[in-house]
């Protein structure tokens, strides 16, 4: 198969050692919503309401990977992917949060594990991805600080559990879009609002992060440990300074406040007035608390965003101009299609010393796809990835810290608010069937990871 690509894009170029894989997440992927004891998360919740998911879709069944999990990873082996990043459900190892642990759980996971080591596939494990206990929302969730403390429970058993064979841990999956989408927009689980909800779940998922990371080093010391960060390439809309202000403003918001702690440097309360508020739920043990020593971040980078000042929006006084709006092309999410910002958010976080190795653990995008024929051919996601990675290699050859990258997403899946309106995935799913079938960007991958594709 000819694929139109960018020049000299090799997988060998980078090393031996740079990681190649796909993303997952438990709530998106694995259905089984009340099998073998599972508990309810905060999206199981969310979804039973109607108007909250588009087409009231629920992932009661999603791909059904807890099932067809041998079948996936067989698949994955097939399509020479390397390096398989997954999450653990909280609440099918604690259906109440905390407490009693639920054996059944612990064995799904090990035989996830073992299937995908018998078939050499790396296994990395993310240990939080949006699916809190509903035990636990019920009793305030991640505004209640005791927050910590169950996550370090979770934490622990997961190390305990699966350490001896998992050898790659991330501890949170993009806070930033949790704790504003669930905590202050509304518009994901919880479906909480306001600031005093987000300011709180802010500064507990950032002390549960380094919590986390300090609970895995005690228990596993010689496992590789990161978090993940959602981030965007911030534009200003003009070179007028109220609106270079207003993209200065959002950029710490979305690619600061939530990295900065954890390298020891605090909030970045200067830049951005609103974070002050966080002062009245820190206690002064708090600051050296935040902080804790990663082996890597993961940056999960998908689109630019380009900002312009708004008197009228509180908080912020910015507000977006929508690729929509500037006649760019866009995704399905609306997303604006720009490769460079992925090499400029490398570029941003290896401004940062203390950062030792930086993955891109989710990179990709989402378009209409439909089988005909028996074949997906999915040209616009295929030139995006090749398009995106080629923005990789550009930071690689420069020197830049870039260790690995991760496409989002292996098969199509629950794409949380968009419910299965969204299709990110290598593998089309017909939701219906369940049926898998190949998609031609994921017949690329799979060549370009075995140097197939060279022209």
């Amino acid at each position: 198969m000819k694929y139109n690509k960018p020049s000299d894009l090799h997988q060998s170029h980078f090393g031996d050692d740079f990681k190649w894989g796909v993303a997952t997440a438990a709530f998106q992927t694995e259905g089984a919503c009340n099998a073998h004891g599972k508990g309810a998360s905060i999206w199981d919740t969310f979804t039973a309401k109607k108007g909250r998911v588009k087409s009231n879709h629920s992932a009661e069944i999603a791909c059904d990977f807890y099932n067809s999990y041998k079948k996936d990873i067989d698949l994955l082996k097939e399509l020479n992917i390397p390096n398989f990043r997954f999450s653990i459900s909280w609440t099918r190892i604690l259906p109440n949060g905390t407490g009693e642990v639920n054996q059944k759980g612990i064995d799904y996971y090990n035989n996830v594990i073992d299937h995908l080591l018998e078939n050499n596939i790396e296994p990395w494990v993310t240990l939080y991805h949006w699916d809190l206990p509903q035990a636990l929302e019920d009793k305030g969730g991640w505004t209640n600080r005791e927050v910590i403390h169950w996550f370090s429970e979770f934490t622990a058993i997961c190390a305990k559990q699966f350490g001896d064979r998992v050898k790659n841990w991330m501890v949170m999956n993009e806070p930033s879009v949790f704790t504003g989408a669930g905590y202050f927009l509304g518009i994901h689980a919880p479906g909480k609002k306001g600031l005093s909800n987000f300011l709180k779940a802010v500064h507990h998922a950032t002390l549960a992060t380094a919590t986390g990371g300090r609970i895995l080093r005690e228990h596993l010391p010689n496992a590789n440990i990161g978090t993940t960060l959602s981030c965007t390439n911030i534009e200003p809309a003009s070179a007028k300074k109220k609106d270079i202000a207003a993209a200065k403003r959002i950029d710490t918001l979305l690619n600061r406040a939530f990295v900065e702690p954890l390298l020891g440097l605090g909030y970045p309360m200067k830049s951005l007035k609103v974070l002050r508020k966080l002062k009245k739920y820190m206690l002064p043990e708090d600051e050296k608390a935040t902080q804790f020593d990663f082996d890597f971040i993961g940056i999960q980078c998908y689109t630019r965003e380009v900002i312009k000042s708004s008197f009228f929006t509180p908080y912020i006084g910015a507000k977006l101009v929508s690729a929509e709006k500037r006649g760019l092309p866009t995704t399905e999410m609306g997303w604006e299609i720009h490769p460079p910002s992925l090499y400029h958010m490398l570029k941003k976080f290896n401004a940062y010393p203390q950062i030792k190795k930086i993955i891109v653990t989710e990179n990709g995008a989402a378009f209409p796809d439909k089988v005909i024929n028996g074949t997906v051919n999915d040209t616009k996601r295929t030139k995006y990835i090749q398009e995106h990675i080629a923005q990789v290699m550009k930071a690689h050859k420069k020197g830049l810290k870039i260790d690995g990258y991760f496409i989002w997403t292996f098969t199509d899946n629950f794409e949380w608010a968009e419910g299965y309106h969204a299709r990110f995935g290598l593998v089309h799913i017909d939701f219906d069937t369940q049926k898998r079938t190949v998609k031609n960007s994921g017949y690329w991958y799979r060549d370009f990871l075995s140097d197939k594709n060279k022209s």
